[in-house]
Order: structure tokens, then C-alpha cells, then sequence
């Protein structure tokens, strides 16, 4: 049989882009999302190998392809929307990435070798990129959006609200478990008169929090958790127990229990998936959140078993869409000023992980719980606190 002809292979091409077309129109349809379409959620497909890569890498080869600028949509946070309330990822299954998820559930990603590359490679992009985003306090979490009209009153809403859940008062020692830039701390130092250690993965966070929280009682340290051993009044955990991995969910809860004085609260505020056994979204992986993983309730509970007592599990997963879209609107405004550091490629991820991320919050795909735990249950049983709301410094 003699080899095809280059003509020949250019219509075996033409015909498979053909057959991946269609199925990728009749795979949007499921979730009313139109190639071509009028609608703000509706896609515009400028490259023919786009099906290819969707099909043979999942949201790798989406996400890849909306960077590359092969793809657009007006508004990619009700895309999103759209495709997971219809839960099209689950619909596409490339064996490509059976690897990532075999390593996600048998290897430790979230070794004390590699718990350093996230802050390497997400939190140390430079702080006044985060502080063209976030708020003055720069928090890098869900807000609070009860009572409150604008970003720095929601996360200042949010921090008094953590510091009320556990109860703070003068004198106490806090612990902050992944501190980030300091939020909390300075919040609760400022408003509860406590003393806090922090500590942190990132070098740029714990410059730019000792400089901005000089003269009060706080120690960042930059420092894994694993090797914290001291005693302390209260512990919070604030956005990073999604870095911490299943094989280390039960390793943490034993380091916050042993630090923990017996009659201490610790609060862990984290985003958290619907399934147990969803392994992390392989884009994310890649370009985001190296080695981070979502933790369902089910997990949680099995890492604090005989552990600590469950006082209280508050959702508010809609707040951070909002929450989301704000920090969205503040990278555009900001982004002149950083098109020629970090170039366009990078402005499409960065758009593509915002976006992508409200999407999934605004169709449920993912939620952001507030948990207490307790080492011996509160006597007379623990009474979460009202909503209060936060007006801003100087206000």
C-alpha cells in the first residue's frame, strides 16, 4: 500500500478539525453556549486546532488556547458559569491527564521540598502588582460582602468577623497560619490588642508586612508549618489550607492541635470542592497554584477526627464571585502599568484564572467555608457571632 499523499493528509486533516468541531458545538450546547453566538458567554473560536486541544488536554488545552489567543468571549466568567452548572469537565476525561491525577492521589505534592515553589511561583509576582489589586490591607482571600459597598470595607468586614469567631481579646497570643501580607494580624493587633506570629512561604509577603505593621506586636517568620511548635491562645488558618494536600490534611490538623492551648479556638477559612475524590484542576496546577489541592468537607472532617470538636461550618461561597470580579475590574484598570513586565500571554492567564475562578463560585462548582474547631467543645456550646458591619479606617 503506498503512503498517502500530501493532498490526501491535508483532507484526513481538514475532515478530523471538521468531526471536532462538531462535537465541540454539540458539547456547548449542553450548557446553551453558542460558537459564533451574540451572547455575552458565547464563544468566538479564531483557530481551528482549538477542538483538538480541548478535546485531547481538557481545560489544559482550553486554557492554553485562550492564552495563545485562539479563542474569545465576552464575558468568561458566565462561560465558566455555564459549562460547570452544566458540568461539561466532567464530560471531557483526556487520558493525557490520567498522570496528574494518578500523581495527585498517590504522591506527596505538598512534601517540604516543594511547598515552597507556590510562593515562588504565584505570591512572589511582586507586591505592588497585588497592590494594584487588592485592598489597602492587601488580602488575598474571600470578603465579606454583608453590609458592605466597596472591597475594603467587605475585607474588613471579613476580618472582624474571624477575629469575633474566635473570640479575641487583649493579651492573647494568635497564630496565623499561612499570613499572607499581614491582614489579620495588623487588624487583630490594631482593633483586639492581641500579639500574633505569622508565617509564610513568601519572601515578598513577609517584607512587605514588616515594614507595613512596624511598631506592633507581631513576628513574621518565613517558615513551614510543619515545624511550628509552640503554644498559643487562638490559631487562624486564612487561604492556605488549599495548599496544604491530601496526604497532609491530617499532619496540619495535628500541628494546629498540638499548638493550641486546651481551651483555644482555631478558625480555618479555605475553598473547598464538592467531591472527595475531584483531583486539582490540572490548569491551575500548571500556571496558578503549583501542588494545590481543593479539600471537601468530608476530608476535613476525617483530618480533625478525634482531633478537635466542630463548633461551626459557615458558607458564603457567592461572596468571593463578587469578591473575584472586583480584584478582576482592579487588574484591568491597573494593567498599563504592568503590560511590559509581564506581557500579554500573562494578562490572558491572569484573566483566564479570575474569571475562570467566579465562574465556578457563581455555578456552586466550588465554595469557601469558615470552620471553628475546638480541642474539648466549648462549654455550654459555642454561639456564632452576628454580623457587624465594618466601616473603613478614618470612616
Amino acid at each position: 500500500m503506498s503512503d498517502p499523499t500530501s493532498s490526501e493528509r491535508r483532507e484526513h486533516n481538514v475532515s478530523e478539525e471538521s468531526r471536532l468541531h462538531q462535537m465541540l458545538v454539540e458539547l456547548l450546547e449542553k450548557a446553551d453556549v453558542r460558537i459564533g453566538g451574540d451572547r455575552p458567554w458565547d464563544i468566538r473560536v479564531f483557530d481551528g486546532k482549538v477542538p483538538e486541544r480541548v478535546f485531547s488536554m481538557g481545560n489544559v488545552g482550553l486554557g492554553e488556547a485562550y492564552m495563545d489567543g485562539h479563542w474569545e468571549a465576552d464575558r468568561l466568567d458566565e462561560f465558566f458559569s455555564h459549562i460547570l452548572r452544566a458540568h461539561l469537565d466532567r464530560k471531557v476525561q483526556p487520558l493525557r491527564l490520567a498522570f496528574h491525577g494518578l500523581r495527585a492521589r498517590l504522591l506527596n505534592r505538598q512534601s517540604l521540598k516543594r511547598a515552597w515553589r507556590v510562593g515562588e511561583a504565584h505570591y512572589d509576582l511582586g507586591n505592588d502588582f497585588y497592590a494594584a489589586m487588592l485592598d489597602p490591607r492587601m488580602t488575598y482571600s474571600c470578603a465579606y460582602w454583608e453590609g458592605a459597598s466597596d472591597l475594603a470595607q467587605a475585607q474588613e468586614a471579613k476580618l472582624d468577623l474571624i477575629c469575633r469567631k474566635l473570640g479575641l481579646e487583649p493579651g492573647m497570643r494568635l497564630l496565623d497560619i499561612g499570613c499572607g501580607w499581614g491582614s489579620l494580624m495588623g487588624y487583630a493587633a490594631e482593633r483586639y490588642g492581641v500579639e500574633c506570629v505569622g508565617i509564610t512561604i513568601s519572601k515578598e509577603q513577609a517584607a512587605w508586612a514588616q515594614q507595613r505593621y512596624a511598631g506592633l506586636p507581631l513576628e513574621f517568620r518565613l517558615q513551614d508549618y510543619r515545624s511550628v511548635d509552640e503554644r498559643f491562645d487562638r490559631i487562624a488558618s486564612v487561604g492556605m489550607f488549599e495548599h496544604v494536600g491530601r496526604k497532609n490534611y491530617r499532619i496540619f490538623m495535628e500541628v494546629a492541635r498540638r499548638c493550641l492551648t486546651d481551651d483555644g479556638l482555631f478558625l480555618l477559612h479555605s475553598i473547598g470542592k464538592n467531591q472527595r475524590d475531584l483531583v486539582s484542576d490540572a490548569w491551575v496546577d500548571k500556571y496558578i497554584f503549583p501542588n494545590g489541592e481543593l479539600p471537601s468537607v468530608g476530608q476535613i472532617g476525617d483530618a480533625v477526627d478525634d482531633l478537635f470538636v466542630v463548633e461551626d461550618l459557615h458558607s458564603f461561597g457567592a461572596d468571593y464571585d463578587r469578591t473575584l470580579m472586583v480584584w478582576y475590574d482592579n487588574f484591568e484598570a491597573a494593567w498599563p502599568r504592568f503590560r511590559d513586565r509581564l506581557g500579554e500571554r500573562f494578562r490572558r492567564m491572569w484573566r483566564y484564572y479570575l474569571l475562570s475562578f467566579a465562574g465556578a463560585f457563581r455555578a456552586r462548582d466550588i465554595q469557601l467555608w469558615q470552620w471553628v474547631f475546638s480541642p474539648e467543645g466549648v462549654p455550654g456550646g459555642y454561639r456564632r457571632p452576628g454580623t457587624k458591619t465594618v466601616a473603613r479606617d478614618g470612616a
